[in-house]
């Protein structure tokens, strides 16, 4: 098990849960037992994992990756969440980039706060996590006469086949990352 716990690294030395470990295990067991994943998976680890209910008696699975190593995750994203889908059999597999948001500076302070470290941004960058390796084509926003605000995500049509029974894990893992509600759909080819 020692192994396996150099593929999570949590902050500060705070310990991992049991699902955690579980799932570093898997990723150990991916890296020793896969060939055309084990030199992508070598230098490769976890910051934390969740698993969450999803409606329909779903359930997901949350992966936590750092910043630094979200492009070196993107180029196997699609092995990775297949072989990992195989071995939590009925999950579904998300992996998501942790990003940071910084405070707006105090008034009078000459402190510049980076553009990716805002809130709308990092809003931005984890829906596009969670929605990958569709990519997003078109985005509405809807409000309600009670307030209500709903965002609409048109993702391309071209990965439908891939991603079309996971749109409702996609918006239950948007909601819980980030308290937003949003609704995803293809967007509508217009016959001439």
């Amino acid at each position: 098990m020692f192994t396996a716990r150099r593929k999570i690294q949590k902050d500060k030395g705070v310990e991992p849960t049991e699902f955690e470990d579980t799932l570093a295990q898997a990723f150990f067991d991916l890296e020793n037992g896969n060939q055309e994943l084990k030199s992508d998976l070598k230098d490769l680890y976890i910051n934390g994992a969740v698993q969450m209910d999803v409606a329909g008696n779903r359930k997901a699975v949350i992966i936590h990756v750092p910043y630094r190593l979200r492009k070196s995750y993107k180029k196997i994203h699609v092995r990775l969440v297949r072989e990992l889908e195989k071995k939590f059999s009925g999950k579904d597999v998300v992996l998501v980039a942790t990003r940071r948001i910084v405070r707006p500076p105090k008034k009078g302070s000459a402190v510049v706060r980076p553009r990716s470290r805002t809130l709308t941004a990092v809003h931005d960058g984890i829906l596009e996590d969670v929605v990958y390796p569709a990519e997003i084509v078109g985005k509405r926003v809807r409000y309600h006469l009670d307030g209500a605000k709903v965002m609409k995500i048109f993702l391309d049509p071209k990965e439908r086949t891939n991603t079309e029974y996971k749109l409702d894990t996609f918006s239950s893992v948007y909601r819980r990352l980030c308290g937003k509600e949003v609704v995803f759909d293809y967007p509508v080819a217009e016959s001439a």
